[in-house]
């Protein structure tokens, strides 16, 4: 009787065990520039390269999660000035531009013919521009909290929007700034985190930072938050954020990314959303799916922003597991 339906697939939505890396490296991409890079799970899997978001955040051991490491070859690396890589916090010669050419380098030096391209927040944004300009080189996208770095999306998170939501969370990242210098927060900060004087920019930096932690998860997550008490991380997270906003994502117009859409519309894509994630409101998303029907949106209802939030995880690995499934279908 059951023979005439459909089988369907029953996807894993638990993270994955904490698997620890078979080969870690720096690799030089530029005359100042070192990343740290790492390779987890099969050796001889499908090849998945996890961006991750700021920019400035680094990677951590627990974005090895999402992936089967049966299955897949895990890629981490930490972009320019971010985590391990190296100089900390640098902004000479730190791009969107850069960072494309710096995935091509790893890729080729590692050998990798073409590869899975995971990304969250500002790690959306730069798994588009990579992809648009290497599509042939991507397998499928996995996008969560989109983030298009347009000027209403910076306003809405910088500028007093999302302070609608978060007012106390905001007055501390404000009552840094005097107040006729309020009219351009983005700029006020780029002046201190630029400060000749290191306790300036720390000062800034934990300000810049405890703001986004604080408005990064549905429920508020005290473990994120300190994140903004740490010195070392707060000031590669915050200026080289500050330096990307400021000179527009380094994009040739605003709408650059939904205007190349094209380039990229034949790659098998999942985009995970999160309904009230306040650092890149749902609009974004929205926009993209509009101008990419192709790719399959998920909301998650009951999420703000972070890829740690339990809803966003679980279709995080659940759009790793179709991909996945196809790939082994196909082969």
């Amino acid at each position: 009787m059951e023979s005439g339906k459909e089988q369907v697939t029953v996807l894993n939505r638990d993270l994955y065990p904490v698997i620890e890396p078979y080969s870690t490296g720096f690799l030089k991409v530029s005359d100042t520039h070192t990343i740290y890079w790492e390779q987890s799970g099969n050796p001889d899997g499908h090849p998945v390269v996890f961006l991750h978001g700021g920019p400035g955040g680094g990677t951590s051991p627990g974005n090895r999660r999402f992936f089967d490491p049966e299955f897949y070859r895990i890629i981490l690396f930490d972009q320019r000035g971010a985590g391990k890589s190296t100089p900390h916090a640098c902004l000479v010669e730190n791009t969107t531009w850069d960072l494309i050419d710096d995935i091509e380098k790893l890729r080729e030096h590692l050998e990798i013919p073409e590869w899975q391209v995971f990304g969250g927040s500002w790690g959306s944004t730069l798994a588009l521009a990579y992809s648009q300009s290497h599509p042939d080189k991507v397998t499928g996208l996995v996008l969560r909290g989109i983030f298009l770095l347009r000027k209403k999306e910076i306003d809405w998170f910088y500028e007093g929007g999302a302070a609608a939501i978060y007012p106390d969370a905001w007055e501390p990242f404000r009552d840094l700034i005097p107040e006729n210098e309020r009219g351009c927060f983005i700029e006020a900060y780029r002046k201190r985190l630029n400060s000749d004087d290191l306790e300036t920019q720390y000062a800034a930096a934990r300000a810049w930072t405890k703001w986004e932690m604080m408005t990064a998860h549905l429920i508020p997550n005290e473990e994120n938050i300190k994140k903004g008490d740490d010195d070392y991380f707060s000031l590669a997270f915050a200026r080289i954020e500050n330096h990307y906003f400021h000179n527009k994502g380094f994009f040739p117009s605003d709408s650059y990314l939904l205007d190349n859409v094209d380039k990229i519309r034949h790659i098998d894509t999942a985009i995970v959303q999160g309904r009230y994630d306040v650092c890149c409101p749902m609009m974004s998303a929205w926009d993209l799916h509009k101008a990419w029907p192709e790719a399959d949106l998920k909301v998650v209802q009951d999420a703000g922003h972070s890829a740690n939030e339990p809803g966003i995880a679980a279709e995080l690995v659940a759009a790793n597991e179709k991909l996945k499934n196809a790939i082994k279908g196909g082969k």
